[in-house]
């Protein structure tokens, strides 16, 4: 068969309906799946220091040390990032019931800073996914091996052998009846969605087995580590792979200030607002309600002035860290390595992605690099849909 949607409706006894198809991202919006900026990003009540200099009360000036390391070899040597793009490219009739069949491409890269002027690409993975109701296996037996031979036909179709393109997985959300307000949509998704974390947390893996990343070389991952856990894959739980983050450190560009509470339970939001230059705030120690057992050590620090920004928290960088060791988790990250991870972020603010990017505030020029690299290599929303 040449079209895949013709092919699934074949092998999976349903009815396309030739729906009008389009980004679902520039369509849905999706209340669970950013984890900087969508729900899943839980209250941060400040209880507890994060590191183990417990008389910092106030923000503390990270530019002299910034200045000071400028020309040594930087903290940073990794740079990850994952990207996705979601399309909605039809509608599937099973046993009386109307599902969408959701699609998208993955896209991870994790680039490598040889020299300060020489970046390669250290792991890329660009996967092509579709994402059905679970109901769509007619066999009712194992599911993975219905959707893995499917993955395997779909590889066959002329559409995409012609384009040279290869799906890499069919995915499966739930096809019970959902409850008012949430849809099938969302759940196809967000299928996709942790297919893409699944890939982060293997190129992480990757990375520290081999001691590529190490004490003296860390990598920056775009975004919370903040991991839900997941009902499959082999990284399905992050309390299970968190020594693989000892060289790890999350940034996060958005983030919702009123999350960050005092001990009485009132906004930091006006500290965080009013970080000046070059400054951080304490790290506090805090346990994610969604992630499990883990503890992070979680501080702000602001990379360019509000002044020439949009808003208040223009500038200023979330920044997260698991705590491993018994140790850590008992006096916190040492203080001095946090200052040390600081005046680095400080030094990666430059050059600066103004006019090319809307978040150019609270871009890392070497993520900057990394996303833009994801993209570029993507199809193009039109050839992708075309493949159906």
């Amino acid at each position: 068969m040449d079209k895949i949607l013709h092919l699934v409706a074949n092998e999976t006894n349903g009815k396309c309906y030739t729906s009008f198809r389009y980004c679902a991202d520039d369509e849905i919006r999706i209340p669970t799946l950013d984890f900087d900026t969508k729900g899943h990003e839980i209250s941060l009540v400040v209880k507890e220091y994060g590191e183990t200099d417990t008389t910092l009360t106030s923000s503390k000036s990270l530019k002299q040390l910034a200045d000071k390391i400028l020309h040594d070899s930087p903290l940073f040597h990794f740079f990850l990032d994952g990207s996705r793009r979601t399309y909605k490219v039809d509608d599937i009739e099973l046993n009386r019931n109307v599902y969408p069949v959701i699609a998208g491409q993955i896209g991870v890269a994790c680039c490598h800073r040889k020299s300060p002027s020489e970046f390669k690409c250290a792991e890329f993975e660009h996967n092509l996914v579709i994402s059905l109701p679970k109901i769509a296996n007619p066999n009712g037996g194992d599911a993975s091996l219905f959707f893995n031979a499917l993955a395997a036909k779909i590889n066959k179709t002329k559409r995409v052998e012609k384009a040279e393109a290869k799906f890499s997985k069919v995915l499966s959300y739930d096809s019970k009846k959902q409850d008012e307000g949430k849809k099938y949509e969302h759940l196809g998704i967000a299928t996709i969605q942790d297919e893409m974390i699944e890939t982060e947390k293997r190129i992480v893996s990757y990375l520290s087995t081999k001691n590529l990343i190490n004490p003296d070389r860390y990598l920056i991952k775009d975004g919370s580590l903040q991991y839900k856990p997941m009902k499959t894959g082999d990284f399905r739980e992050l309390t299970k792979i968190k020594s693989h983050y000892k060289c790890v450190v999350g940034v996060s560009k958005m983030f919702n200030p009123e999350l960050c509470r005092d001990r009485n339970d009132k906004s930091n939001a006006d500290k965080i607002a009013q970080l000046p230059l070059y400054h951080r705030t304490p790290a506090y120690k805090y346990k994610s309600e969604i992630v499990g057992s883990v503890f992070f050590s979680i501080w702000y620090v602001r990379i360019r002035s509000a002044e020439r920004s949009f808003s208040p928290f223009s500038g200023v960088l979330k920044i997260e860290k698991i705590l491993i060791s018994e140790e850590e988790h008992d006096n916190g990250l040492d203080s001095q390595e946090i200052d040390l991870i600081t005046a680095n972020i400080i030094n990666e603010r430059n050059p600066v992605c103004y006019g090319n990017d809307p978040r150019w505030a609270n871009h890392l020029y070497p993520i900057y690099l990394t996303e833009s690299f994801i993209k570029s290599k993507y199809f193009s929303d039109i050839n992708f849909l075309n493949l159906f």
